[in-house]
């Protein structure tokens, strides 16, 4: 399947994040997934392309015309979409892929995640979505989810939506086993309208 991966594209982060991108980037051609990417060749994005292919994977790179000016477009992906702009970007990534896995990143992660999990929790798709953590880093967002779910924010399918891991096998093992949709009753989508 087409396994989209979101991850850091920072160049100041621990090698330890970089190596995990190289571990999921092997594991995914291992196991015969094409691997759908942001389409650049720096930090964590770099490394999980890089690993997939030297693996014998196929990757698919998708990455708008304004990083592609500024040299850090990954030429060597089997298949490289340039678009016009981030949100043309991820609406892409979004639907050449069959399941998304989230590696430790900054904001511009999170922002993946966030459109893809909100997604899954209103029923518009049933597509798996794992977050790969094995370090902790976002603790504090499970934490926070948990406090907005409390205090009546989200609804309770919001944990079902993700899947939360620590280790590659888990991740995707996560990822492959993935067959239980989230969907929302017709209740809970009227009390999230305004």
């Amino acid at each position: 399947m087409n396994v989209c991966v979101f991850c850091s594209s920072s160049q100041k982060i621990d090698p330890k994040y970089l190596d995990l991108a190289t571990e999921v980037g092997a594991e995914l051609a291992k196991r015969g997934h094409t691997l759908v990417s942001g389409g650049a060749t720096v930090s964590c994005m770099g490394a999980v392309t890089t690993a997939a292919r030297a693996a014998g994977g196929r990757t698919i790179g998708v990455i708008p015309q304004v990083l592609v000016d500024i040299e850090v477009a990954d030429h060597d992906s089997t298949e490289l979409i340039v678009t016009a702009d981030m949100r043309e970007r991820k609406g892409l990534m979004d639907a050449h892929s069959a399941a998304f896995l989230v590696l430790p990143g900054g904001i511009g992660t999170l922002e993946e995640l966030f459109e893809i999990w909100t997604a899954r929790v209103l029923g518009i798709h049933e597509r798996p979505l794992v977050i790969l953590d094995p370090w902790g880093l976002y603790a504090p967002l499970r934490e926070l989810i948990t406090n907005m779910y409390d205090a009546g924010f989200t609804r309770a399918n919001v944990f079902d939506a993700v899947a939360w891991t620590t280790t590659v096998e888990d991740a995707l093992a996560q990822l492959e086993g993935a067959t239980t949709p989230v969907r929302p009753s017709v209740a809970e989508i009227g009390e999230a309208i305004p």
